[in-house]
């Protein structure tokens, strides 16, 4: 990759040149694309492991009646009050995360910010359409003691989410299951699934939620048991399940791709709407639009761009079969139970509408593939 390196080093330098950063990224571009070509395509299509040694996917055989307003948890699980306890804070990624208690000491991860919004409605998209998802709750307003133990340092991150006295503002509340373990991380590209109708399927679901960061450090393996949150999620089995789930979603909803204002890249109707869904058809195969190359001013940061730009494959070279699979599915789905989707995330009636009208149109477009 000696070209590659080249390109990286002449973006460095062109920094703050606007037209010698056009003319490397163009380069960068052609040169990912013909040196990585072959490493681009999804592996070949194999069956994926037996139940019970490891699980993606569980037939919805109750989706009609799936409520999606309150999600995987249904309605016993959603919080019980508005006041909770701080525990601790989790500086890992861009938004910010809290460990909390509430009342009766379950333990809940609180995020804040443009993420708390869409992730919320797509866990759920995601529940209904059969994969395994995190129980997640929107709540306007909560009141948190013990936040003095938040640094000053971060403040300034949190600025205008919470108040002096604890109140935090438009929180998604994540509820972790008793025996809950997570175990690891998968990739893309490799995990037990590859070639799967089940990954095919799930792929089209980033591409129809407008997910655009697939990095495989979202990506999370959670040994489930029966006694757990599993029971609700069509487990037939006492014996242990390693469970496959994209944990982090917040990212969708927006744009195709990451840009520099998170407001129109995350939960934004507008945005979502003027995305393209679907790039390119052919007789056996769909590519989708998400994720989408990044804008060209992000490049200032190559290593990051180039990392990004070679996660495109995971929306292209999808089967037409499994994508009309996954689009007959969702066609399952109600009007209500979409719009609850978004109920369920305190968006406005109007931005309800346009959310739902988009999911509406793209559920078409995959069953007229």
């Amino acid at each position: 990759m000696a070209t590659s390196n080249m390109v990286l080093a002449g973006l460095r330098v062109a920094r703050n040149n606007r037209s010698a950063v056009l003319l490397a990224v163009g380069c960068l571009c052609l040169s990912v694309s013909a040196g990585a070509q072959q490493g681009n395509k999804p592996p070949k299509q194999r069956h994926g492991p037996k139940d019970g040694e490891a699980v993606l996917w569980r037939d919805p055989t109750d989706l009609e009646s799936r409520n999606l307003f309150y999600g995987p948890g249904g309605k016993e699980d959603a919080p019980q009050g508005t006041t909770f306890t701080y525990e601790k804070e989790d500086l890992q990624g861009t938004n910010p995360k809290f460990d909390l208690r509430d009342q009766d000491n379950v333990k809940w991860r609180a995020k804040l910010g443009e993420e708390a919004r869409p992730e919320t409605v797509a866990t759920r998209l995601l529940w209904a359409a059969g994969y395994s998802t995190n129980e997640d709750y929107f709540v306007g307003r909560i009141r948190v003691n013990g936040m003095q133990a938040v640094s000053k340092k971060r403040r300034k991150r949190v600025q205008g989410l919470i108040e002096s006295d604890g109140t935090m503002h438009d929180v998604r509340l994540k509820r972790y299951s008793k025996g809950e373990k997570k175990v690891g991380i998968w990739k893309w590209r490799q995990n037990r699934f590859s070639g799967s109708r089940e990954l095919n399927g799930l792929r089209v679901m980033m591409a129809v939620i407008n997910n655009w960061d697939l990095t495989d450090d979202n990506n999370s393996i959670y040994e489930e048991k029966k006694s757990d949150g599993g029971a609700r999620q069509n487990r037939d089995s006492d014996d242990p399940s390693m469970v496959y789930v994209v944990s982090d979603v917040g990212a969708s909803f927006g744009t195709a791709g990451r840009v520099r204002d998170r407001r129109v890249a995350k939960g934004n109707p507008d945005s979502y709407r003027r995305s393209k869904f679907i790039g390119k058809i052919d007789r056996d195969y769909v590519d989708f639009s998400v994720p989408a190359r990044e804008s060209w001013v992000l490049a200032v940061n190559p290593k990051e761009y180039v990392r990004r730009l070679r996660l495109r494959w995971i929306g292209r070279h999808i089967p037409r079969s499994d994508a009309k699979w996954m689009g007959g599915l969702l066609a399952r789905l109600s009007t209500e139970q979409v719009r609850d989707a978004f109920r369920a995330a305190g968006y406005s009636p109007e931005q309800v509408d346009q959310f739902s009208e988009v999911v509406a149109r793209r559920i078409a477009e995959l069953n007229d593939l």
